[in-house]
């Protein structure tokens, strides 16, 4: 399986991967999930892919030389020479939906889904950053401020930190931070999901970036955060109360009973005698 997040700030993007697939738990491989496009003081992208492998890496192939037809009758639109990241998204949707049309048949035959998910964002000079998930379907959604991060694959364990600290005035390194803790959050829950990790951070505005890292579990910035989060939680949890079941010596009992918060019926099954 996968874990991938984007996430867009005021400040810049994030974007960080894990590279495990496995068909089986005797059969694990490493593959990356997360592809860079640049050229330096024009245009900076990021794909992640979630999903069936070989479409995955079959849209990574045909993105680079798809082109799309511009409707106001000039040279076709490539990821390239697309004047904004939305248009680049509709090159993105439109090289999967060839990839749907040349395999689907034959995955289907063969007993697969067609089962992609990909998180594509950067800026194009001229225009602000943009963040867009993608579906099997080719079709989009852009993050707004109100939702300003997307996750594909294993989301479900790393969700519940990002959507505590993550808002669009959070820094840079803070919010690389926070990704980082969804990933390996979702690490010790998952093991279908694994290092090396990648991960890149985007500052708004300068159409390149330096901040791109390959994270494996040796890392010291890692080894301190995975072990620094797991004592930390455990210092918290340690530090909330156990529950009081009426309010003799608490302000904050767990058992109340008003109109609110009736209790549950108990039925008690009298005892019955053999014959």
């Amino acid at each position: 399986m996968t874990y991938c997040v984007g996430i867009k700030l005021n400040a810049g993007l994030v974007f960080l991967s894990d590279s495990r697939t496995n068909a089986g738990v005797d059969h694990i491989s490493t593959f990356r999930k997360m592809i860079v496009y640049e050229r330096a003081g024009d245009r900076f992208m990021v794909l992640l892919t979630a999903g069936n492998l070989s479409i995955s890496q079959s849209v990574r192939e045909i993105l680079q030389v798809e082109k799309l037809k511009d409707p106001d009758g000039g040279e076709p639109i490539t990821i390239w020479n697309a004047r904004s990241m939305f248009d680049a998204c509709r090159v993105l949707g439109q090289a999967v939906r060839r990839v749907y049309e040349r395999d689907a048949d034959a995955l289907r035959a063969a007993g697969v889904d067609f089962n992609i998910s990909l998180v594509f964002g950067g800026q194009v000079r001229g225009e602000g950053m943009r963040l867009f998930q993608v579906y099997s379907a080719g079709n989009f959604i852009e993050a707004t401020r109100e939702t300003p991060y997307f996750q594909i694959g294993e989301s479900k364990y790393g969700k519940p930190v990002l959507d505590r600290v993550l808002t669009p005035e959070t820094p840079l390194d803070e919010a690389a931070k926070c990704a980082l803790v969804s990933m390996d959050s979702t690490m010790k829950s998952n093991l279908s999901v694994g290092p090396p990790l990648d991960l890149v951070v985007y500052e708004e505005g300068r159409y390149a970036t330096d901040k791109l890292v390959c994270i494996s579990t040796s890392n010291p910035y890692y080894r301190m955060l995975h072990s620094s989060w797991g004592q930390k939680l455990r210092e918290v949890f340690d530090s909330l109360e156990d529950p009081v079941w009426d309010d003799t010596h608490t302000d904050t009992p767990l058992k109340v009973v008003d109109a609110h918060s009736q209790p549950l019926k108990k039925i008690t099954r009298p005892d019955e005698r053999l014959i």
